[in-house]
């Protein structure tokens, strides 16, 4: 009964934005934006299902593809409207650098640290290690990280930017599709679907990805127009809702999943699952951004970004690279998640500019003493980028 539960919840979210859109009924911009958030958040929840059922009639490595797409598609839609409208309006460039940092930080410093609180709560146990073969998610983390410290200093994301982003997301998943495989393990609506029998597990399937990817497409633009606009008439500052709220909305189902996951006292599935979506959004995503900028520019031209940007994608970077260090030892523990949630939810309540800055040394700082302090974290943080790879190819 709580599957259909959440399942018809999930349908009923999308099915009432399709049912404003296509009626043409107008309503006020904070309205706009909840109803059409709201229906993104039920469309992730039956991507993430559908993407679970998919993994057991797909060849290895394009379910591992598509999966990887999937993973970022409600926040890949809004941020693709960013910087597709920013090709025609440059203000528009601030606020798909909002969405982009925003995703990226609230995944590790909510996502992450959320994760061992519940696995904590549940088991009392204040760590916990992941399998080997997590390696590589962290080895590509740490690559795509370490070249975006380069961003902030050129003052621009370009093609050349896409370029390598892209490159590196493409190995991870060439390097992804040769480890072992190992079947999905199901829960909720999607265990329950799966045993409907294989001609009815497929077409509920198809039906699932048609219905929430209509929706996302339906939903993308009036939602991220949504905010601005409510940002505007109460006189909230647009950045910031662009930055956390938006990507609360298509982030939240992910987190609710990893949760339960670690509730069920099996972080390293739960864990895993956000440290790859990590890895798609800070490379895809990122890499995305100037081609769709050109795209709809009509021409090769940078998209240029301002010092308020510069800030957030420099402190993102710092952010990442604390976590691949966190990581780099296959552990993760309590205490380590405190600091990660801590750094994190202080920064949103010190709005100057300078505190950027020195949330983004600290963090650096404390990357350097997990290197000089702890022998271990060194020895497998240089290991990853020795092994990563050649341990996906042996498996």
């Amino acid at each position: 009964m709580t599957n259909w539960l959440w399942l018809g919840s999930a349908i009923a979210l999308c099915l009432q934005w399709i049912f404003l859109r296509l009626s043409g009924i107008h309503i006020s911009p904070p309205a706009e934006a909840a109803s059409a958030g709201l229906a993104i958040f039920g469309a992730a929840f039956l991507l993430s299902w559908a993407a679970e059922l998919a993994q057991l009639d797909m060849a290895q490595a394009l379910a591992l593809a598509l999966l990887a797409l999937i993973a970022v598609l409600p926040e890949y839609a809004v941020d693709m409207y960013f910087a597709w409208v920013a090709g025609k309006d440059p203000q528009y460039t601030a606020y798909a650098t909002a969405n982009m940092t925003g995703a990226n930080r609230l995944l590790i410093g909510l996502g992450w640290a959320s994760v061992v609180f519940a696995y904590w709560w549940k088991t009392r146990k204040r760590s916990f290690r992941l399998e080997p073969s997590h390696k590589i998610e962290i080895c590509y983390l740490g690559l795509a990280t370490i070249y975006s410290f380069f961003i902030p200093f050129k003052g621009q994301l370009d093609l050349f930017d896409a370029a390598v982003l892209i490159t590196i997301f493409i190995f991870y998943i060439r390097s992804a599709s040769r480890a072992a495989h190992v079947e999905p393990e199901l829960e909720g609506p999607s265990e329950m679907i799966a045993c409907w029998g294989k001609v009815a597990r497929r077409l509920v399937t198809l039906a699932m990805f048609v219905l929430s990817g209509y929706t996302i497409l339906i939903s993308a633009e009036p939602f991220a127009e949504g905010l601005l606009a409510t940002g505007r008439t109460f006189g909230i500052e647009e950045f910031i809702l662009v930055q956390w709220l938006a990507p609360l909305a298509s982030e939240s189902p992910e987190f609710i999943v990893a949760i339960l996951f670690a509730l069920r006292a099996n972080p390293g599935a739960s864990i895993g699952t956000l440290i790859s979506s990590k890895v798609n959004q800070w490379t895809l995503l990122i890499g995305m951004l100037p081609l769709v900028y050109v795209i709809s520019a009509g021409k090769i031209i940078p998209m240029e970004l301002d010092s308020r940007q510069v800030e957030e994608i420099l402190l993102t970077s710092a952010q990442s690279l604390f976590a691949v260090a966190i990581l780099a030892d296959l552990s993760f523990s309590l205490a380590e998640a405190v600091v990660l949630f801590v750094l994190f939810s202080t920064q949103l309540i010190i709005p100057d500019p300078r505190f950027r800055y020195f949330y983004s040394f600290l963090y650096i700082v404390l990357t350097i003493g997990l290197f000089v302090m702890n022998r271990a974290t060194r020895g497998s943080f240089l290991s990853l980028f020795r092994g990563g790879a050649k341990t996906a190819g042996m498996r």
